[in-house]
């Protein structure tokens, strides 16, 4: 082993004896895609949070909040928000899927102004339903309406 005496860089040379020979290229393993993740995972539902989705499906959602789903269930808001997080989920989750699907629904069945919508879904505010309808599809609800032809 000889160093150089260069004073701005150091500089070590090892005897070609010491030397390692490079790997070999390793070729790169086959990748098999897995079946498994290609699938949505489901998760099993307790009655609750079954009980929740139903409710919101069906009902007037201007007037259905938290506590009044829990009373209808007969059990405490803390109880269902317990329950609702026992599946790694909440009632704000389920309340916009189960927009999200009616307002799919709605707008499968008949042309609507984004207010009546708004107002069919429960919103207060068109602009929180526009807002919602972005995050939703990625497109405002006029670029929407512009691009399906509605």
């Amino acid at each position: 082993m000889r160093f150089s005496p260069a004073p701005s860089r150091a500089h070590v040379e090892f005897p070609h004896s010491h030397q390692v020979a490079p790997l070999p290229a390793i070729p790169p393993l086959p990748v098999r895609p897995d079946p498994a993740l290609d699938k949505p995972r489901h998760f099993p539902l307790s009655p609750t949070t079954e009980q929740v989705l139903r409710l919101l499906l069906e009902s007037d959602l201007s007037r259905l909040r938290a506590d009044r789903v829990a009373d209808r269930l007969g059990i405490s808001g803390t109880t269902l928000r317990r329950r609702l997080r026992a599946d790694h989920t909440s009632y704000q989750f389920l309340l916009d899927r189960a927009r999200q699907y009616r307002c799919e629904r709605l707008l499968a069945e008949r042309r609507l102004p984004g207010k009546c919508l708004a107002d069919a879904l429960g919103y207060n505010e068109v602009n929180s339903f526009y807002r919602a309808f972005r995050r939703w599809t990625g497109l405002g609800f006029a670029e929407y309406r512009q691009e399906s032809g509605l």
